[in-house]
């Protein structure tokens, strides 16, 4: 099969998470299991460009990425060379898989996919959320849906969610879907069994002889770590290690914070971390924590399942689902006393956690390598090639947009 992805950025750096190092994981597998996949994407790099070539592929773990500039109104990825680029060659494949939405590249895949009679799914990434539409860009975000996404969702074969959580949140918008699949992010295999077993902690770590808590993201209001700042109080004689990058100016105000709840010299702001350290930092953690206010999945989640850390979210968190269904941790209501309390209750009795943290690395194993979740999503693929025929009659029949 041959499959295209189409996202704004393609980056697969250490310093990137989320759905950049989701979608290159699956990428990675697809190609691992015999399939062509090439990326379409941009060179933008937050405020800069990356220095990478322009308009010719570029191998990335086996998988061929095209990077295309953007010249202008680079909040919209506008990316007219990419859109050639499409036209060109979008009939010499299968099936087109966007990620995101209110952006160009993704919006003009679907658009060209369409003219061309292509299959193509939509992997929203969380964006279709009501309460974060409200928070920024509401008005252009609700103008967009109606004059472009609206019609690029109807016209996918299949809209793709990484939890059950991400595809109610987007059912709640009143929004038309041909069909929809709920199919989760995965962890490489090398997460799950790696040298972290046997290594200490890194000898710079701030916490070298003392118990902790683990939060891993990035620093930003919807992460809910004014909910754990809160809840320490309620977890007596315990740290907290915050990992991650703070783009947004937002840890001053969470410093704050904490010194208003006197716990400001039991946390541990460190930047973010990579590689073999981060997965040790996961292991000897007494509980990973991710407290979000909205959270579409929570790839950080699968991390810790793999290290075989229990794990802590709240109901917001998409994969909450997942460490339920594993055993690999608890769920708790994000209002600070119930938090603290609920912590405090799991990190009391270290026999549930390192019971919690084996389910959740078995589980991670078993079910969520990305080999295992590539499976699933070929099966998708294969669901929407189905529909091809349709859309050649309605291609024949002049039923373009």
């Amino acid at each position: 099969m041959r499959i295209l992805h189409v996202v704004p950025s393609y980056l697969p750096a250490l310093r990137y998470g989320g759905p950049i190092l989701s979608v290159h994981g699956l990428c990675k597998a697809l190609v691992a299991q015999g399939h062509e996949v090439e990326v379409f994407t941009t060179s933008v790099d937050g405020p800069r460009d990356s220095d990478v070539p322009l308009g010719v592929s570029v191998n990335c773990d086996g998988v061929k990425v095209w990077y295309f500039s953007v010249p202008h109104l680079r909040r919209l990825y506008w990316c007219p060379k990419m859109t050639d680029a499409l036209r060109r060659r979008v009939s010499t494949f299968d099936v087109i898989h966007t990620h995101s939405v209110f952006l160009w590249p993704t919006w003009a895949a679907a658009r060209i996919a369409r003219q061309y009679a292509i299959p193509y799914v939509i992997a929203p990434r969380g964006m279709l959320v009501g309460e974060l539409i409200r928070r920024k860009s509401r008005w252009f975000k609700t103008a967009w849906i109606e004059i472009f996404e609206k019609r690029n969702l109807a016209g996918a074969a299949v809209v793709h969610f990484t939890s059950q959580l991400e595809k109610d949140e987007a059912t709640r918008l009143g929004l038309q879907f041909r069909a929809t699949c709920v199919v989760p992010n995965g962890v490489d295999k090398e997460e799950i069994h790696n040298e972290s077993d046997e290594r200490d902690l890194p000898p710079w770590f701030a916490c070298q002889h003392q118990r902790y808590l683990l939060f891993i993201g990035r620093i930003n209001w919807k992460k809910g770590l004014d909910r754990l700042i809160c809840a320490l109080p309620y977890v007596p004689d315990r740290h907290l290690v915050i990992l991650g990058n703070d783009e947004e100016g937002y840890q001053p105000t969470l410093e704050t914070l904490a010194r208003q709840e006197g716990v400001r010299d039991r946390i541990s702001f460190i930047g973010p971390v990579y590689g073999l350290d981060k997965r040790v930092i996961l292991k000897h953690a007494e509980a990973l924590v991710l407290p979000s206010y909205s959270e579409n999945f929570g790839n950080v989640v699968l991390e810790g399942m793999a290290a075989g850390c229990p794990v802590v979210v709240t109901p917001e968190v998409g994969a909450a689902d997942l460490v339920l269904e594993a055993g690999a941790g608890i769920v708790l209501d994000g209002s600070p006393e119930k938090l603290g309390r609920g912590i405090a209750d799991l990190i009391a009795d270290p026999e549930r956690g390192s019971t919690m943290g084996q389910r959740g690395r078995d589980a991670a194993a078993s079910k969520y390598t990305w080999e295992a979740i590539a499976r699933r999503m070929e099966e998708v693929y294969r669901e929407a090639l189905k529909g091809r025929e349709q859309l050649h009659q309605a291609a024949r029949s002049g039923n373009r947009d």
